[in-house]
């Protein structure tokens, strides 16, 4: 276990700041200023997996269940996505992407390989696994 005092938390927290303000500008510069960076992570998921209730969305991206709802709602209103209901438990309700946010795809994984280019610049490929490797660790420590 360590003791020492470090700052590694603070600097992922400075890092996901700074990532999510060029990630953002990233996407403008493209022409994707349909949805903002949560949005893209909620529009990522769907992208994969195609059909998700709003826990899974929340398990998948880590956003709170309160602040997905709004953003969902939003995303409604854009166009981006359909709320469909269970038909075998009334309490449920699915969500799915319309063909304007699977348009948005190739822009968006064009940016994202952009983002870690940039996110990864002067690292050797070890260290990119070693990081990775890291932060999955802390990730599991924490859940």
């Amino acid at each position: 276990m360590v003791h020492t005092k470090t700052s590694g938390g603070f600097l992922i927290s400075q890092i996901k700041q700074l990532q999510g303000r060029v990630f953002e500008k990233m996407l403008k510069e493209s022409g994707v200023d349909a949805f903002n960076g949560a949005q893209g992570r909620i529009l990522y998921v769907l992208w994969e997996h195609e059909r998700l209730t709003i826990s899974e969305i929340g398990r998948l991206t880590s956003l709170a269940n309160t602040s997905l709802t709004s953003m969902l709602d939003r995303m409604e209103e854009g166009g981006l996505i359909v709320r469909i209901p269970d038909n075998h438990n009334r309490r449920q309700t699915f969500i799915t992407i319309t063909e304007q946010a699977k348009a948005y795809r190739e822009a968006y994984d064009l940016v994202s390989e952009q983002m870690n280019t940039l996110f990864y610049q002067g690292f050797t490929e070890s260290e990119v696994t070693a990081l990775g490797k890291m932060l999955s660790r802390i990730v599991d420590n924490l859940k």
